[in-house]
């Protein structure tokens, strides 16, 4: 078998034979692609546009949306082409990029929804106990965290040599599945990362619960229903998002392996990694007045322009 020297391209994930699934596939991939486009580009646009919403709680929902932008972005791209061209090919270089990319994005994210509910604290719990300044610098500690971890094990990854071909079991790179390309007793070098990376995971799950078990505390003890109701609707979208990527990736790598499938594997990863830049806009926006009226406003703007700039080009 090659080793890891010799490889110069890997093998993803082989799709159905016949074409008509080929390019079900396609659209189906470039669907939720065009709405989690659609649906975190828009939020952008409006926390950007609008000076309503420059306020720390947007501030990090506008990070959310970029980083679930880069992640999708990262992966569904090269999976719909090679779908669409019939091949499974992703050179060397492709492959470490799309795995590094996508690790720093996951575990920004992650990070950032740690730091998100940590907001979400402070504004119910000690309001206006820190300013714009300590958001950015949270937010920034997320993003260099996502970037750390992914150098660290993307360079411990590609090192290690390979012994067992070049077929990635996944349609992307990602960190388990390179490792089970790799020497029986090589893997072991990646097991202190890993357990490092399972801790500090731990303790941003048990952060965020800590969290919010203050924040339902204090917002069972606020006198009227009303107060209640717009707290409750300030963390209840962020719940669910919360809930949404870590119930997915808990399941997606510690699930027994007797529940191991292929089948099974491939839609548990797409919960993890596509579904969620999708549904998260949606999620943020069904409940959120504000974000709604920015929203609406953005876009009875841009009919507008186009109602303008219409008869103007007719005339000419």
């Amino acid at each position: 078998m090659p080793n890891g020297s010799s490889i110069t391209q890997f093998l993803l994930l082989p799709f159905p034979d016949t074409r008509e699934l080929q390019l079900l596939h396609f659209w189906l991939f470039l669907g939720i692609y065009l709405a989690a486009l659609l649906g975190n580009g828009l939020i952008i646009t409006a926390v950007a546009c609008d000076h309503r919403l420059h306020t720390p709680m947007y501030f990090f929902l506008l990070n959310l949306s970029l980083l679930d932008l880069g992640s999708i972005s990262t992966i569904l791209p090269k999976s719909m082409a090679n779908s669409l061209w019939d091949t499974r090919a992703i050179s060397c270089a492709g492959c470490a990029v799309q795995l590094f990319l996508f690790a720093a994005l996951i575990v920004a994210e992650y990070c950032l929804l740690t730091v998100m509910a940590y907001d979400r604290y402070v504004a119910i719990c000690k309001p206006l106990h820190y300013g714009t300044r300590a958001c950015v610098h949270m937010t920034a500690a997320a993003w260099d965290t996502g970037f750390l971890y992914a150098l660290l094990h993307t360079a411990n990854t590609f090192s290690l040599p390979l012994c067992q071909g070049n077929a990635v079991d996944q349609f992307f790179c990602e960190i388990p599945q390179i490792l089970k390309l790799s020497c029986s007793d090589a893997y072991l070098r990646e097991a202190g990362l890993i357990v490092v990376s399972g801790c500090l995971s731990l303790m941003c799950f048990v952060f965020i619960v800590l969290s919010y078990v203050q924040i339902f505390r204090a917002v069972l003890m606020i006198p009227s229903q009303q107060g209640q109701h717009k707290a409750f609707s300030m963390c209840l979208p962020h719940l669910a998002v919360v809930s949404l990527v870590i119930s997915t990736g808990m399941f997606a790598y510690l699930k027994p392996p007797s529940l191991s499938s292929s089948s099974l594997d491939l839609v548990v990863v797409v919960l993890y990694s596509v579904i969620p830049p999708a549904v998260n806009p949606l999620i943020y926006s069904l409940r959120n007045q504000e974000l709604k009226d920015a929203l609406k406003k953005l876009i009875q703007s841009v009919v507008f322009q186009q109602q303008y700039l219409l008869p103007t080009s007719l005339h000419k």
